[in-house]
């Protein structure tokens, strides 16, 4: 693992984050706590928060939101624009307080090795895309993607397996 990214970039925080080798990530972008594999690029205005962990030889654009509790497999493109979601319920208060990390569970999701995630695209907790998978721009995935299907729309439906 590296300390550091390969290349220089103005207003980057990083904060706990495990960088593997020849790490690429351009200026904007906050990362803290996550993981990062080997050879990946992380585009402008980029967050990817504390659990996170992206694979190597992945490519991330621009303006994604990446939470606790997703991992990204190895060779994954992660179009601009997508946010993942870990809360089944989100709210901001309960019973009248504001919401504490221990009034909420934490929903994982995957995305397996080569999958392809359109720009735009939100991907709701507790689903798993599958190796080879291609989720179309803009699509709402709310279920788990079989390996390599194409699915698009809102919700998002299968349009064929590749």
């Amino acid at each position: 693992m590296s300390a550091v990214p390969v290349n220089e970039a103005p207003y980057r925080l990083f904060d706990a984050v495990e960088f593997g080798q020849n790490v690429v990530v351009q200026a904007f972008t906050n990362l803290y706590g996550c993981k990062i594999g080997d050879n990946t690029r992380i585009g402008t205005f980029v967050e990817i928060q504390r659990g996170a962990v992206i694979g190597a030889n992945c490519k991330i654009q621009s303006h994604t939101f990446i939470c606790d509790g997703v991992d990204i497999h190895d060779e994954v493109f992660i179009g601009h624009g997508v946010v993942f979601i870990n809360d089944k319920r989100p709210r901001a208060t309960v019973d009248g307080r504001l919401q504490t990390t221990s009034d909420w569970t934490l929903v994982g999701v995957v995305v397996e090795r080569g999958a392809a995630l359109g720009s735009g695209c939100v991907i709701l907790g507790g689903v798993r895309i599958g190796e080879n998978a291609i989720v179309g721009a803009g699509a709402v995935v709310t279920t788990d993607v079989p390996a390599a299907a194409i699915v698009a729309g809102n919700p998002a439906r299968l349009l064929r397996k590749s």
